[in-house]
């Protein structure tokens, strides 16, 4: 018989040896497979947006938690996956790895460059859905976003951490208003992130072919999924830009991001709804469409120095039809935003372009700085008394010269509105050139000559008053020694305008 040292000795030596971990795995099988679409059985533990991997090598993530079947939208080829294949739930959720590599960047909602010679280090992974920031952690929008659009920074100012509407027609504007305000960050500490969805390729190309000529791709990260990705893509999209967003705002920096456009994502996303045969409501749009938009655009805020200080800013865009900003997902992104940007069709083929209607566009002034708002005040107001006398204008003939002469200036303030594409400028010329106009200095000129003009007298103004320039910029409120400098400037100009 063994001896009690004997038994402790060979239970010691069981215990030491290395034990065996036992992995477990959750396999469910595909039921069926239809337009990117799987339904698989068996994965009782999953959750919602959890990573699965099926037999042939491809991934999804989930998207529908039915009783006894789960929804996945499968992210690469799913012409190879067979009903009856075997998949297994990983218990990962879907997430993006980013750095600051990721800057300069063209990549696909996955975070996978387009250029396969292009690596991007991935220094963390972010969730592609995350709960937006409480009210306790935000503060309020008091720096403006400069978009170098002398219609919107002086009219429609948008805020760091505020949702800024875009919306029109086709072809009238929207995705230049929104390139521009990105070429316009440069040297301003800002990152910009352009999410494109649904687009043509060629279209794409276009825009990042002009921001790289403007020398905006070093501080922007282009996330496209066009028309010829994977509904699937196109939904994933603009939640991935808000992750890459959201990681550059952890390091309290201030972020720019551009949702091109909206309408699109809802057109991806009620596909994919009624593949998974959830009731229709509105417009055959599923009964949650109105979340989609809300906890992607709820992300954007301003956040408490003592959390970082950070911001994102929104710009999503939405495609009307016939001007119709009555229609489903118009009216939802409206009421989500803090402001809209409207464009209109009929301006835009009048030739004000950027063609903004500014009655029906809406946002609140508090992010202007003190040098702008010392002249969008009148500018706001001549317009409004112009828009309202020129509808009665057309019916009499009989005006009197009071009624002449504002309607002369309304129409010169139109004028000074206008902007050629991917020309943005900076605050204090946007405040010279308004300011020329409110305060009667180019009344002597003729309206067909404005924008020459103005070209000109921006060009002599650097030359010659680089003070006045200097003074505008500081973003204080113009002394009345700036304005008397500024009404000689105008004055000596007129003398050398052919």
């Amino acid at each position: 018989m063994r001896s009690i040292d004997q038994y402790i000795k060979e239970l010691e030596k069981e215990l030491t040896k290395k034990k065996q971990s036992i992995k477990t795995e959750e396999v469910g099988r595909v039921l069926e497979v239809k337009d990117g679409v799987a339904i698989l059985e068996g994965l009782d533990n999953a959750f919602y947006g959890e990573i699965v991997d099926f037999e042939n090598g491809e991934s999804g993530f989930i998207i529908d938690l039915a009783e006894d079947t789960v929804g996945v939208v499968v992210l690469g080829d799913y012409l190879t996956i067979k009903a009856g294949s075997l998949v297994k739930g990983t218990g990962r959720i879907l997430s993006l790895p980013v750095s600051n590599s990721i800057l300069g960047k063209v990549v696909n909602p996955l975070g996978k460059p387009f250029d396969e010679r292009v690596k991007i280090r991935a220094e963390k992974y972010y969730p592609i859905e995350k709960i937006a920031p409480s009210v306790v952690y935000r503060r309020p929008v008091s720096e403006p976003v400069q978009t170098g659009i002398k219609a919107v920074d002086s009219l429609i100012p948008i805020g760091r951490g505020q949702r800024e509407l875009i919306i029109g027609d086709r072809s009238t504007g929207k995705t230049t208003i929104a390139v521009d305000s990105i070429i316009n960050q440069r040297g301003k500490d800002m990152i910009c992130i352009y999410c494109a969805i649904g687009q043509k390729n060629s279209s794409i190309a276009s825009v990042i072919d002009i921001l790289s000529k403007n020398g905006a791709m070093d501080y922007s990260v282009v996330v496209s999924a066009s028309a010829a990705d994977s509904v699937a893509l196109q939904y994933l999209a603009p939640y991935s830009a808000t992750a890459i967003a959201e990681f550059f705002m952890d390091q309290g920096k201030d972020v720019l991001v551009v949702y091109d456009d909206l309408t699109k994502h809802s057109w991806a996303y009620r596909q994919v709804s009624l593949v998974l045969r959830r009731p229709a409501g509105r417009e055959a749009y599923p009964g949650d469409i109105f979340y989609l938009h809300s906890r992607l655009l709820e992300r954007a805020c301003r956040l408490d120095k003592k959390y970082g200080g950070g911001s994102i800013t929104a710009l999503p865009i939405i495609e009307t039809q016939a001007n119709d900003i009555s229609a489903y997902i118009p009216t939802n992104v409206i009421s989500i935003t803090d402001g809209q940007i409207y464009l209109q069709s009929d301006l835009f083929n009048a030739g004000i372009r950027p063609a903004i209607n500014v009655g029906q566009s809406r946002v609140g002034g508090a992010a202007q700085t003190p040098t702008i708002k010392s002249v969008s005040g009148k500018l706001r107001l001549e317009l409004a008394q112009y828009n309202s006398l020129a509808a009665f204008a057309q019916f009499g003939s009989e005006l009197d010269a009071a009624t002449i002469k504002q309607l002369d200036r309304g129409k010169r303030l139109t004028e000074i509105l206008k902007q050629p594409q991917f020309a943005p400028l900076t605050e204090d010329l946007e405040v010279l050139s308004i300011y020329s106009v409110t305060a009667g200095l180019m009344d002597d000129i003729p309206v067909e000559s404005f924008l020459q003009f103005e070209k000109d007298m921006h060009d002599f103004a650097k030359k010659h008053y680089p003070g006045v320039l200097e003074a505008l910029s500081k973003g204080e409120k113009p002394t009345e020694l700036i304005l008397k400098q500024i009404a000689k400037l105008v004055e000596e100009f007129k003398k050398r305008f052919k």
